[in-house]
């Protein structure tokens, strides 16, 4: 339970504890519990209408927020997961294959958090290691090779910054990344499906269309990190977080992302299969675009949007 989801805790324990009293004395409060279902509602839609950029934060970091392993059933056809770097080793946290979106081939690519505490620590919580971004490297080559578009799902909060990862290439393997999608001759397209940090969220980010779920993040830095370098307390995250303008509104504001997507009241937990039908619409509009480029102008197209992000004087 998160601090702005308590007021609905409690009205849900109202509503139980009545219903319970009128199971245990047989009597009929009917009508308060409507009264208070009606409430929960309207409290529900005024909570979740009016979410703070921290409040967006702690939806983007929840255990139970879906993985890229968790949509890709309901979004694409017959996916078939294709492991290594060819130089080191399978790394869990970037997860990546063929399938069929729409009957069209495609790769997909994600980063990929763990389910428990022990899924968690196999899939090292999202955070990709070298051998993971040449993972996808290869697969996004390869995608180019038999012209296949490529769609990735960025939820990371930063590539792993451990002395071994640092030893085998770190920075190297994300900045090639960077290079080589630049120039990709096939359409890409990123989603940010919670949190989308640091460089290693960029180093599958270079992309024709960047879409982010509505309590998504995307920045350069986590709010404790900028809180601890700005101000030299982690504990003002909150304020960072509002400072920083990390969330998806704020950056479809900015033109950083090209679209919203939303989510159901309470996040995109609450429903799985909505949230990526949601999804897939989205990918269908972009993609069918996208697809109408020659490679050229895809190149072309994907240069452009980060020449036109931010503003400056000739």
């Amino acid at each position: 339970m998160l601090e702005f989801e308590k007021p609905l805790k409690e009205i849900k324990e109202k509503i139980e504890s009545i219903k319970a009293y009128q199971e245990k004395h047989n009597v009929n409060l009917a009508d308060e519990v409507e009264m208070l279902e009606a409430t929960l509602i309207k409290e529900t839609e005024k909570i979740y209408e009016n979410l703070q950029p921290w409040d967006r934060v702690q939806l983007a970091r929840l255990q139970e927020r879906p993985t890229t392993l968790d949509y890709i059933p309901y979004i694409f056809d017959e996916f078939i997961e294709l492991h290594g770097d060819r130089t080191f080793r399978d790394d869990p946290a970037l997860i990546g294959g063929l399938a069929y979106f729409n009957g069209v081939p495609v790769t997909v690519i994600g980063h990929q958090r763990g389910k428990d505490t022990k899924d968690n620590i196999y899939r090292n919580f999202g955070m990709a290691h070298p051998e993971g971004y040449r993972k996808a490297l290869r697969l996004m080559k390869q995608a180019e090779k038999f012209n296949r578009p490529i769609v990735t799902f960025i939820d990371t909060k930063g590539a792993y910054p451990g002395k071994a990862a640092e030893e085998r290439g770190q920075s190297e393997s994300i900045a090639k990344n960077l290079v080589e999608m630049a120039s990709l001759s096939v359409p890409v397209i990123s989603i940010v499906i919670g949190e989308g940090g640091s460089g290693g969220a960029l180093g599958l980010g270079v992309t024709n269309r960047l879409l982010m779920l509505e309590n998504s993040t995307y920045s350069v830095i986590s709010p404790e990190g900028a809180a601890a370098l700005l101000w030299k307390d982690s504990n003002l995250a909150q304020m960072a977080a509002e400072t920083m303008k990390i969330t998806a509104p704020d950056l479809n504001e900015l033109d950083v992302v090209d679209e919203v997507i939303k989510e159901p009241f309470g996040g995109a937990h609450k429903d799985v299969e909505n949230q990526a039908k949601l999804i897939k619409n989205s990918l269908e509009l972009h993609l069918s675009e996208l697809r109408k480029l020659s490679p050229d102008n895809l190149i072309e197209d994907r240069f452009n949007k980060y020449r036109n992000i931010g503003s400056y004087i000739d």
